[in-house]
């Protein structure tokens, strides 16, 4: 978005309701919008304002945008909770440079749940009616544009220049793609997502379906946090060895310094903007349904009346998806990945007209296509974090693990 722009005025009005139906249920099949966790959250239908951005301003971009969405609009909130309210849905490409375009979308019925309140806020005329889910569709993902060894070589090449001095961190990432029908009801692996891993966000936003496990921050009322996710290990077969996975994770040197560059990095980034910031002493085994990460949490208090939309933009990318230093990782990054990462790795979330809000890390995802041709493109993304010590085998194996989730959602 370029220049200085009039908006429309919107009028958003939120009403309690009695308590909804599950969220997914009620969303679009081919075209789904939601930020969902634990059966709470936000689901959209329709679209009353759409705003498309790019380059390497895109997000602050969007914040600034938004400031005069909401200068222009009437909110009437009696509710006010997480997510009610005038709400826009957003997801952001991952590079600079990414052909994907980064969008805000602010539908026109947004239906939210947050423990026993539940609400609908109207923006436009479109009524949510909840609907029978559509029939499985047979899905095979095979390599993008990276195969299995290809990406062994990457790594091995990562490693080379971390050892040359160049990065100390470096995550790459590699693709898989799949083809469905265009008439794909996307609720489906939406639902898988959100039963098999309850406690991360599952998010549907303009064809961007996953579940993420990390909090790129939350703003709430002058309170920002973040949950710092890098480091990694397989889930054990049972619980002897699920312990024995957990501690030697939480005791090795490799994984330890990894995730010390990307709490460094979040620190960096909201220290100037907030005061009080702490986070663990220890980062703490994160139990996912198949695999353990290392996690820090981080608190403080805002100081600089920023948006979560503006913290956004002084976070992304972070050393979790990028890798330390930013500028050498991602450098190295566009050499060792033969693809548009698009919005995978980017910040997915939504922002109300208090500016709060809550921004995920785009992983465990896939984008899906708009139709053409009576197909659409399925392109599923996994990385992991490349330090000194990495074995290119073993990130392999990491990044099977990572991808499975989007895989059996879509099985």
């Amino acid at each position: 978005m370029n220049g200085p722009r009039a908006f429309p005025a919107l009028a958003a009005v939120t009403t309690v309701v009695r308590a909804t139906p599950a969220l997914i249920g009620l969303l679009d099949a081919h075209d789904p919008l939601a930020f969902i966790r634990n059966g709470d959250g936000i689901a959209g239908l329709g679209v009353a304002l759409r705003l498309e951005f790019s380059g390497p301003s895109r997000v602050q971009d969007a914040a600034d945008a938004w400031r005069l969405v909401v200068a222009a609009a009437t909110v009437v909130d009696p509710v006010s909770v997480a997510g009610t309210g005038l709400v826009a849905f957003g997801s952001f490409a991952f590079a600079d440079e990414s052909n994907a375009v980064s969008v805000l979308v602010v539908p026109s019925t947004i239906i939210g749940r947050r423990g026993d309140v539940s609400w609908v806020t109207r923006i436009g005329d479109v009524a949510p009616e909840p609907t029978s889910l559509g029939t499985a569709f047979p899905v095979a993902f095979s390599p993008g544009g990276q195969s299995r060894p290809g990406y062994v070589d990457a790594v091995a090449s990562a490693v080379s220049s971390i050892i040359a001095g160049t990065a100390r961190k470096i995550v790459v990432a590699r693709d898989l793609v799949a083809r469905i029908p265009d008439d794909a009801d996307l609720r489906l692996p939406i639902t898988a997502l959100a039963a098999a891993y309850p406690d991360t966000f599952t998010f549907a936003v303009d064809g961007l379906l996953g579940s993420s496990p990390e909090t790129l921050v939350r703003a709430r009322r002058g309170v920002v946090s973040a949950r710092v996710l890098a480091g990694s290990a397989a889930r054990g077969t049972d619980p002897t060895s699920d312990a024995r996975a957990a501690a030697a994770l939480a005791a090795s040197p490799k994984d330890l310094a990894e995730h010390a560059f990307a709490l460094r990095s979040v620190l960096e980034s909201l220290g100037p903007r907030s005061l009080g910031l702490v986070a663990n002493a220890q980062p703490f085994p994160l139990q996912l349904r198949n695999i353990w990460h290392l996690a820090s949490d981080v608190t403080g208090a805002l100081t600089d009346g920023s948006s979560a939309l503006d913290l956004v933009a002084a976070m992304h990318p972070t050393a979790a998806v990028a890798g330390d230093p930013t500028d050498a990782a991602l450098e190295l990054i566009d050499q060792l990945e033969p693809f548009d990462r698009g919005r995978y790795a980017g910040p997915v979330g939504w922002v109300d007209a208090n500016g709060d809000g809550e921004w995920a890390i785009a992983l465990r995802c896939a984008q899906v296509s708009p139709a053409a041709g009576g197909v659409r493109t399925v392109t599923a993304y996994a990385g992991a974090g490349i330090v000194e010590a990495s074995d290119p085998a073993r990130e392999l194996a990491e990044t099977e693990l990572k991808f499975s989730p989007i895989v059996d959602a879509f099985a």
